[in-house]
């Protein structure tokens, strides 16, 4: 089976559903989400002012965007791991949102595109997302190269889904993250 099957079309509610819950779309600007073509394999990393500074990173994958939320800016030194937090599925619109989320509204804040681009899973990204590690190049303006994503083991009273975010060894590292 190829890591590079062709992109599904957004998926009419089910994937959505707990995006769609945690929203009042009357009183928000972000995207509902609606049936249209997947692009294929784009990725987008969102600054988000909330209660909490951090940056959504999301990756599209069977017509959504697969997302976590990451603590602190992503680094491009290997060894600065960020806790990325796994969220609900967004819509594939919601790639190209910026604005701000309104008071009362779940993740109220501001929210800023930080760095996009293609990514290109390298291995099955389905199996590596089952198996707790997912490996993948991402070419933005920012993150470029090698990235992984791996799950930490859930303790007896965790209720989040606890992954790391973690730059590879290879061309695009850089020692300090302000580089």
């Amino acid at each position: 089976m190829s890591a590079r099957r062709r992109p599904k079309r957004e998926p009419a509610g089910g994937a959505l559903r707990v995006y769609r819950a945690k929203r009042d779309f009357k009183l928000t600007a972000e995207p509902r989400g609606g049936r249209r073509r997947a692009q294929g394999w784009s990725f987008v990393v969102q600054r988000h002012h909330a209660r909490r500074l951090h940056y959504d990173f999301r990756l599209e994958l069977d017509g959504v965007l697969k997302s976590w939320a990451v603590t602190k800016e992503p680094s491009r030194d290997p060894a600065d791991k960020r806790l990325a937090v796994r969220t609900e599925d967004h819509p594939l619109d919601y790639g190209r949102f910026e604005g701000t989320i309104p008071k009362g509204q779940y993740g109220a804040g501001r929210v800023k595109i930080w760095d996009h681009g293609e990514w290109q899973p390298l291995e099955d990204p389905r199996d590596g997302l089952k198996k707790g590690k997912l490996a993948f190049v991402l070419n933005g303006r920012r993150m470029k190269g090698g990235w992984a994503l791996v799950r930490l083991r859930a303790g007896p009273r965790e209720t989040r889904e606890n992954w790391l975010l973690v730059k590879m060894r290879d061309g695009a590292a850089r020692a300090s993250p302000d580089d």
